[in-house]
């Protein structure tokens, strides 16, 4: 625990701050992995990294890294996936973007407007001077996905960026109005519309919703831990427990019954 940023509280505080990976399909979405983010602050006192419990072999690992860590997991767990979303802390990290192109990992990531670019021309310039560019025609009103109060519908459009793609392969910067939203960094099939990549995009509220039904449903914030095993040990089980929940909603929608019944 120390005073830092939490995206939750949208302000620094006093807080422990984890990086989770979701999972996300038309059939439900839950979270399915996690590691606790350890300031350096932290890692730098060895001693009291023994006293909460933290092993000697963990070191400061960026959130970013964490997350190519649970990335890399996922597969050789044998979880399929077809696209990679995430928001601007982990977007506008160029080697995060690197790693996934190394992957082959097709990925929607949002980045901030002032962000520089490769343009197809092989020239530089910001993501919103790119968006700026395009004409009346190039916007689309295309859905993100379905909302609290009906389908998130916006303008969308993109611009092709980079050089040299590989075959199959492309990069756009999608944008949805106003510019002074943040736009994404795509990578994936040639094939892509802009309405995929929409809705891939839109798929990030998907992470939120899994926040906000573990943490009602399953008691994932409802902890006191103060060591690395408790917090391991709690969090593990409430994510379990949302995953349950999470099939069990699954087989009602398809009017088969839920695991305890068929157990």
């Amino acid at each position: 625990m120390q005073r830092q940023y939490s995206s939750t509280a949208g302000r620094t505080e006093n807080c422990q701050i984890g990086v989770f990976l979701a999972y996300a399909s038309p059939c439900g979405h839950a979270l399915i992995d996690r590691e606790l983010y350890l300031p350096e602050s932290w890692t730098a006192d060895r001693d009291r990294c023994r006293a909460a419990g933290v092993p000697d072999q963990v070191e400061f690992t960026t959130k970013p890294r964490q997350a190519m860590v649970m990335l890399g997991r996922a597969p050789a767990a044998g979880m399929p996936f077809a696209w990679v979303t995430a928001d601007e802390v982990y977007g506008q990290v160029k080697y995060l973007r690197v790693w996934l192109e190394e992957h082959d990992a097709a990925h929607v990531l949002a980045t901030k407007r002032n962000d520089t670019l490769i343009t197809a021309t092989g020239g530089q310039a910001r993501a919103d001077e790119l968006v700026a560019e395009l004409p009346a025609r190039s916007w689309r009103r295309l859905s993100a996905g379905a909302g609290a109060n009906g389908p998130r519908e916006y303008q969308w459009a993109r611009v092709p960026i980079r050089i040299g793609w590989r075959p199959g392969r492309g990069h756009w910067l999608p944008a949805r109005r106003s510019l002074a939203d943040p736009g994404d960094l795509c990578y994936g099939s040639h094939r892509a519309t802009l309405a995929d990549l929409a809705w891939i995009a839109g798929a990030r509220w998907r992470i939120e919703e899994c926040f906000q039904q573990a943490k009602n449903d399953a008691g994932l914030d409802h902890y006191q831990v103060r060591t690395w095993r408790a917090w391991y040990a709690h969090i593990t089980l409430a994510m379990l427990a949302h995953a349950w929940l999470a099939v069990a909603r699954s087989l009602v929608a398809k009017g088969e019954p839920a695991p305890a019944s068929r157990a």
